[in-house]
């Protein structure tokens, strides 16, 4: 049963591209997977007498390594097959500059670098779709993992829900104003996969949580329905509540879910949810802040959810890795952790003072918005010459 599915999906795919769609002059095709889809492609040019490329976004051997491990067998005979059919190809290209080299230099491939960049559709969004947004997930908001937090508290003394009324907007007349209590909003998608540590957001927060309290002088016996109430009431502290929204699904979404039940904060709420294409865009463009845990399998690929945030102007405080600085420029566009504690640091650093006080906030976020080229200019650049050129060989 181990070998059938790659062999159904190797056939099916075989026959797709040899008989439902018109021969091509190029096959491209990304990478991961490997297996049976390097093999199908390769097979279907040369019956087709077409040229194919690899587009190379990671390696496939090490993601099935996350859950097998490096010395597993069956790894090793993935990471032949990739090698071997990449070897194939009539051209390559690749996501990040370590890449480029970990093919030349180990796997003899010669790749050309192709940035991601976001769709058009990556944008900030204006008060009034960030108005109709809250909205729409109003029902999400209200609803806490446990009794009540510091986000609940306020939503649920709004009784039935009044549309011109959300946790961060107010609508007076035609005009939206963003409130001036609102929370912070932090935003991290996620796959829920084992490449990407959410306990170590867990422990940024509750950090942030008692760093604040210490900042403040509060008392341990200060009651989190007293501190709720003046937050309700408009009083504004020198930090904000932190509500942070992930997006995605993975195996390991109801374990965290569950530790996110037991902790106890005052100035700290999580969401978890997913949204519709429409809305995911507009969610990155109306938050404050982007977080990734993402570390690669591989080390060499880059996180396409941090492009889609640069796309929306969003700032993003990224995990630490190898290659990760082709993507985050540190002080420009983003911040860099390798712990928890860094995570609480920048939170605080770049947060104190919400909504107004907020000079090295808004510093990064011009930096996102200042990122490179569009994805129209980075393929003329790059990919359409490597594509012309295979082709135009192929010919010759």
């Amino acid at each position: 049963m181990l070998l059938l599915k790659p062999l159904i999906q190797f056939l099916t795919l075989l026959w797709f591209l040899c008989v439902k769609i018109p021969a091509p002059d190029v096959f491209i095709v990304q990478n991961p997977p490997s297996v049976p889809t390097l093999v199908a492609v390769k097979w279907a040019s040369w019956l087709r007498h077409s040229t194919f490329i690899v587009d190379w976004h990671n390696f496939g051997y090490t993601l099935l390594a996350l859950s097998l491990g490096r010395s597993s067998l069956f790894v090793a005979l993935y990471r032949w097959f990739e090698k071997h059919y990449g070897m194939m190809a009539n051209g390559s290209l690749c996501v990040t500059r370590a890449m480029q080299h970990e093919l030349a230099q180990n796997w003899g491939i010669i790749a050309t670098v192709l940035y991601d960049q976001p769709p058009e559709f990556f944008r900030p969004a204006s008060h009034e779709e960030k108005h109709q947004l809250f909205c729409r997930i109003h029902n999400h908001l209200s609803q806490p993992y446990g009794l009540r937090d510091c986000i609940n508290s306020g939503t649920v003394e709004m009784g039935n829900h009044d549309q011109s009324e959300t946790l961060f907007t107010t609508q007076i007349g035609e005009d939206i104003f963003l409130k001036q209590n609102r929370p912070a909003l932090i935003v991290s998608s996620t796959s829920w996969t084992p490449d990407e540590d959410f306990g170590i957001l867990l422990e940024a927060a509750i950090m942030y949580d008692r760093r604040v309290a210490a900042f403040l002088n509060e008392e341990d016996s200060t009651g989190d329905e007293v501190l709720w109430k003046e937050i309700y009431d408009g009083k504004q502290f020198l930090y904000p509540r932190l509500l942070f929204i992930i997006t995605g699904k993975g195996p390991e979404k109801e374990k965290y879910e569950e530790k996110i039940k037991k902790l106890h904060l005052k100035r700290v709420a999580f969401r978890t949810m997913w949204l519709s294409a429409e809305d995911y865009p507009l969610l990155l463009g109306s938050a404050d802040l982007g977080v990734c845990l993402h570390t690669s399998s591989s080390g060499l690929d880059l996180p396409m959810k941090v492009v889609d945030m640069f796309g929306c102007g969003l700032p993003i405080c990224a995990v630490s890795y190898s290659c990760i600085q082709e993507l985050v420029k540190v002080e420009k566009n983003g911040l860099l952790f390798s712990s928890s504690s860094e995570l609480a640091d920048e939170l605080m650093m770049l947060l104190k003072g919400f909504p107004n006080e907020l000079k090295d906030l808004k510093s990064l976020r011009n930096g996102a918005l200042e990122m490179g080229a569009k994805w129209t200019t980075e393929w003329e650049e790059n990919a359409k010459p490597l594509i012309s050129e295979v082709i135009s060989g192929s010919f010759n």
